[in-house]
């Protein structure tokens, strides 16, 4: 999994994983972060890097779900979005 930064205008992290030989890019909202690690507000980006890194596998998962047409992820990972396959 790469993280290809913060996409301002969806306040979501560009992902990229790796699913079945191809690079599928997802959007990871950001707003998961404060409740997970008990802050509060807009996570920093090392907050929103700390939570991806804890929840990598149920992103990966996710999005190769996504990816695969096999239905939704459980929340929150079901507002994840795709937006490009290569």
């Amino acid at each position: 999994m790469e993280i290809q930064g913060r996409d301002i205008a969806t306040e979501c992290y560009r992902v990229v994983v790796d699913v079945d030989g191809h690079n599928v890019t997802g959007l990871v909202p950001e707003r998961h972060a404060p409740a997970f690690l008990g802050i509060g507000g807009r996570p920093s980006h090392q907050d929103a890097y700390v939570w991806i890194a804890r929840n990598k596998d149920k992103i990966e998962a996710a999005i190769a779900m996504l990816a695969r047409g096999q239905g939704r992820p459980k929340a929150p990972f079901n507002e994840i979005t795709l937006i490009e396959e290569h």
